[in-house]
C-alpha cells in the first residue's frame, strides 16, 4: 500500500470511528439523562404510605380525596372495617396472613390485620382556611404522636385546620395517621414555609392569633376577644420561639389550679380548643 492510499484508509477509518464513537457517546448521555430523570421523578414525588389500624384505614377508605393502590387485610380484619368491601372499587383487596402485614409495617405496629397502600394527601394552601373560625398553629412541634393526637382533638372540637411548618415538623406518615385515628382525613393539615408570614396573613384576614405560654399572666379565657381565633402552641420544653411570640396578637396561659402546671402539648391543645369553643358558644 502506497503512502497516499494508506492516508486515505486512515482518514476513512478515522471518520467511521468518530461516527460510531459519537453514537456511543450519545447513547451513554441518553442513558445518563434517562437515569437522572427517573431519579428526579422519584425524589420529587412523595413515597407511598402503608396506613394501618381499623379506624385509620376505615377513614382513609371513605375519603374520596385519597389515592389508594391496594388494601391488605386478614379475613377477620376485613369484617371490622367501616367500609363495604363488596362494592366496586378501583384497587385490589388482598386477603393475607398477619405475618405479611408485619413485614410491611413492622411487628411493633398495632395494625389490627390491616394495611392500606396509599399516596399522601395533598397539603392545602393557607388560603383554604381564610374563612374559618378556629385554627391551630404548631410552632416546631415535631413528634408525630403528638401531632396525631392534636389532629384527633382538633376534629373533636370542630377546629377548621392545623397549620405547621415544613421544616422541623413531620409530614404525613403512617405513625402520625395512626395516632390521629382517622382524624387526618377530616381536617386540613397545612404545612407552610414561613410561620411569621402565615401569622401576618391571618391577621389580615381578621384572626386574633393567641400564643400559649406558661409565662403569660393572662388566662386564655380572658384573652379571647374575637370571633376568629388561631391558637399557637410550641414544642414541649422549648415553647414558642421569640419571633412567634412577637408576631402573635397576644399571649395567654392555661389556668391550672393543681400542683402540676404543665401539660403535654397534645393535652394542652385539647384544653385550649375546649376553652375557645366554650367562648364561641356564649
Amino acid at each position: 500500500m502506497n503512502l497516499i492510499s494508506k492516508k486515505k484508509s486512515e482518514k476513512i477509518f478515522s471518520l467511521k470511528d468518530s461516527h460510531y464513537a459519537k453514537l456511543r457517546r450519545n447513547h451513554r448521555d441518553y442513558k445518563k439523562m434517562q437515569s437522572f430523570n427517573q431519579k428526579s421523578r422519584h425524589t420529587s414525588q412523595p413515597e407511598n404510605l402503608f396506613l394501618y389500624g381499623v379506624h385509620t384505614v376505615s377513614a382513609a377508605l371513605n375519603n374520596p380525596s385519597r389515592k389508594i393502590f391496594q388494601l391488605l387485610a386478614t379475613k377477620n380484619a376485613l369484617a371490622r372495617l367501616d367500609w363495604d368491601a363488596n362494592l366496586p372499587h378501583p384497587f385490589p383487596v388482598k386477603t393475607v396472613p398477619p405475618q405479611t402485614i408485619d413485614k410491611i409495617v413492622g411487628k411493633e405496629a398495632v395494625h389490627q390485620g390491616l394495611a392500606l397502600e396509599t399516596a399522601p394527601l395533598l397539603s392545602p394552601t393557607l388560603d383554604a382556611v381564610r374563612n374559618s373560625q378556629l385554627l391551630m398553629v404548631l410552632d416546631h412541634v415535631n413528634d408525630p404522636h403528638n401531632i396525631g393526637a392534636i389532629l384527633r382533638s382538633a376534629v373533636a372540637f370542630s377546629c377548621d385546620g392545623i397549620i405547621t411548618t415544613k421544616r422541623y415538623s413531620p409530614s404525613e406518615s403512617a405513625v402520625l395517621a395512626k395516632s390521629a385515628s382517622g382524624a387526618l382525613e377530616h381536617i386540613p393539615y397545612i404545612r407552610i414555609s414561613n410561620l411569621t408570614d402565615a401569622l401576618q396573613k391571618m391577621h389580615s384576614w381578621g384572626f386574633q392569633t393567641i400564643g400559649l405560654s406558661s409565662d403569660s399572666k393572662k388566662p386564655l379565657e380572658q384573652e379571647i376577644k374575637n370571633d376568629k381565633i388561631a391558637l399557637i402552641l410550641g414544642a414541649e420544653g422549648k415553647g414558642l420561639r421569640p419571633k412567634t411570640q412577637e408576631t402573635a396578637t397576644s399571649m395567654a396561659h392555661l389556668h391550672m389550679p393543681g400542683i402540676i402546671k404543665a401539660l403535654n402539648v397534645s393535652n394542652a391543645a385539647a384544653v385550649a380548643l375546649y376553652i375557645t369553643q366554650n367562648h364561641f358558644a356564649k
